[in-house]
């Protein structure tokens, strides 16, 4: 050990006095230079350490399956409890119309998307990481969910001979099977992000590039967008899916536009406005608002009101959601036997709610200084589907904001999102996802070789 003292005088010069241990050439050579190797564990032996229990094991276990137990506890009420419930009242706010929009869109009658916007939410406060996605439906997993719905449970299955010896449609046993589907899709889409949870394919999330999220969400609006497009002119069309999804909707609703219903046109139109002035309005007056004006709400009560009061259904051919049925239902017992059609849709499903569930939570993780478990929120979100299927909910994920879509995509990784946006727009959300992660990839190990 070395030894250091100085001179205690202070007039005359510094001087240091140093000792250590005198080391031969033989201690060097066996203690510093070749130190005996560490004999590497048996395979039984790590199996057994690994399943050894401990009550510190078992406290992080049970701490890492239900986050909450770590932040509830140390829960600053005074200082958050007040910002939470304003947070709370102005996203249920949001979700309700959502949910009856986004229902329609899986192809099951809106009252589902009010289930799907009420366990989930439940469950995950739970088991949840991320202390801000706001978890729900979302229009990009219901359009893929209507897709396979309309698929498995068509019209022409369920035709029935009318007056004239015409076909009509039985329509209530076709949402009835459609939902039956659906549920089943749900339950299978849950298993699997479950699986893939225990199996920690969290990492994946590392791929997920800054650049990558913004294209894809940007797609993600795109197909949203044209999805919108045949409901804001009142025209019938048919459900298009996979690559070119959006090209054959476009060309579809460009062809009916002739029998556009004018009176729906100008509805669409004024809420479309409406919304953004509120939007516009809570934005400047934030500071002095103590909550948000619900502008979807005053446009949900209001158009219901008059179309309610004009009859519009009838007189103006304006369509209108229809009855919706008070309470909850009982649980039920998904349909297993449709498991064998669904699994490769339930496994890009699973794929793509995840992806975009772990690139809103990295965002803001990032932004608020905290991490997120990619392996957890799989668990999460996959006991969110699975247990909230057996109450008739479809698949849910988290809800991804505009501002998100509109921000900035960065400075020097163009390559990565022009792909991204490109490819998710023309190939369809689960294509365009692993095409994307597949180039971000390849640009990462070209970066990384030259």
């Amino acid at each position: 050990m070395e030894h250091v003292t100085a001179s205690e005088e202070p007039s005359a010069a510094l001087m240091y006095h140093v000792e250590r241990p005198i080391f031969n050439e033989g201690y060097i050579d066996s203690e510093l230079l070749h130190r005996k190797k560490r004999t590497p564990k048996s395979f039984q032996r790590r199996i057994a350490e690994h399943l050894r229990c401990s009550s510190e094991k078992a406290k992080s276990v049970v701490f890492g399956f239900l986050p909450i137990l770590t932040w509830l506890p140390s829960y600053p009420l005074k200082e958050y409890l007040f910002g939470d419930i304003v947070s709370g009242i102005s996203t249920g706010v949001m979700q309700l119309p959502q949910g009856l929009a986004y229902a329609m869109l899986a192809a099951v009658p809106p009252v589902f998307g009010l289930y799907s916007s009420f366990y989930p939410v439940l469950l995950y406060t739970f088991l949840g990481t991320s202390k801000h996605i706001s978890i729900g439906t979302f229009a990009v997993i219901s359009l893929m969910i209507g897709g396979i719905a309309v698929r498995e449970a068509p019209d022409s299955m369920f035709a029935v001979n009318g007056t004239n010896a015409s076909q009509v449609v039985d329509f209530e046993a076709r949402d009835a099977r459609r939902v039956e589907v659906v549920v089943a899709l749900t339950t299978l889409v849950g298993i699997i992000q479950f699986v893939l949870g225990l199996l920690r394919f969290g990492f994946l999330a590392i791929y997920l590039t800054e650049p990558l999220v913004r294209g894809f969400t940007t797609a993600a609006a795109v197909h949203v967008s044209v999805s919108q497009i045949k409901y804001l002119l009142g025209v019938h069309t048919a459900r298009f899916n996979g690559p070119l999804s959006v090209v054959h909707s476009l060309d579809a609703v460009f062809r009916n536009i002739a029998s556009t219903n004018v009176v729906t046109l100008i509805i669409g139109l004024v809420c479309m406005v409406f919304l953004y002035f509120i939007k516009d309005l809570n934005e400047r007056f934030k500071k002095k608002l103590p909550i948000p004006i619900p502008g979807e709400i005053i446009v949900v009560i209001v158009s219901t009101g008059i179309s309610y009061g004009m009859v519009m259904s009838e007189n103006y051919g304006v369509e209108v959601v229809g009855k919706i049925p008070t309470g909850l239902l009982p649980p039920k017992i998904p349909d297993f036997s449709v498991f064998p059609n669904l699994f490769p849709d339930a496994f890009a499903i699973a794929v793509v709610g995840f992806s975009i569930a772990i690139s809103l939570a990295k965002t803001f993780a990032l932004k608020h200084g905290y991490s997120v478990d990619g392996n957890q929120e799989l668990i999460a979100l996959g006991l969110c589907n699975f247990m909230s299927s057996f109450f008739h909910t479809f698949v849910v994920t988290a809800s991804m904001s505009r501002s998100l879509v509109q921000e900035s995509t960065g400075g020097h990784t163009e390559a990565i999102w022009l792909v991204s946006f490109f490819a998710s727009v023309l190939l369809g959300l689960d294509y365009g996802l692993v095409v994307a992660m597949g180039f971000a990839i390849l640009t990462v190990i070209y970066r990384t070789q030259w």
